[in-house]
């Protein structure tokens, strides 16, 4: 069964950077097959699409984070990670990582990412 561990999240000052990394343990060779994203949650809410990133490459954003988040791959390590520059409080969430656009494996922890003057 595939686990997914997240990593990299932090307590940042607003126009602060981070770099979230996700990988999927026990995927094998599904993993450069397959469609990879990240979600965010806040309290009392649903996780919601951040960004994505198909097996050849091919990037998806949510409006919001154009231009400041960045998803790459590396299928070799089976690892998805998330670049994220000119934070804003608003990001603060619980960010997780599995397939896109649907969710096909267990979620993992997650990463808690508080963007905060």
């Amino acid at each position: 069964q595939v686990r997914l561990v997240e990593s990299g999240g932090g307590s940042v000052r607003p126009g602060a950077s981070l770099r979230l990394s996700c990988t999927a343990l026990g995927s094998g060779d599904l993993f450069s097959s397959t469609s990879m994203g990240w979600f965010r949650q806040t309290p009392g809410n649903a996780r919601t699409f951040v960004a994505s990133i198909r097996a050849g490459g091919t990037t998806f954003y949510t409006d919001s984070v154009k231009g400041r988040f960045t998803i790459s791959r590396d299928n070799g390590k089976n690892t998805v990670s998330l670049q994220m520059n000119s934070l804003k409080p608003e990001d603060t969430a619980v960010y997780y990582c599995n397939t896109a656009p649907i969710a096909y494996f267990p979620w993992g922890q997650g990463t808690q990412v508080t963007v905060s003057s």
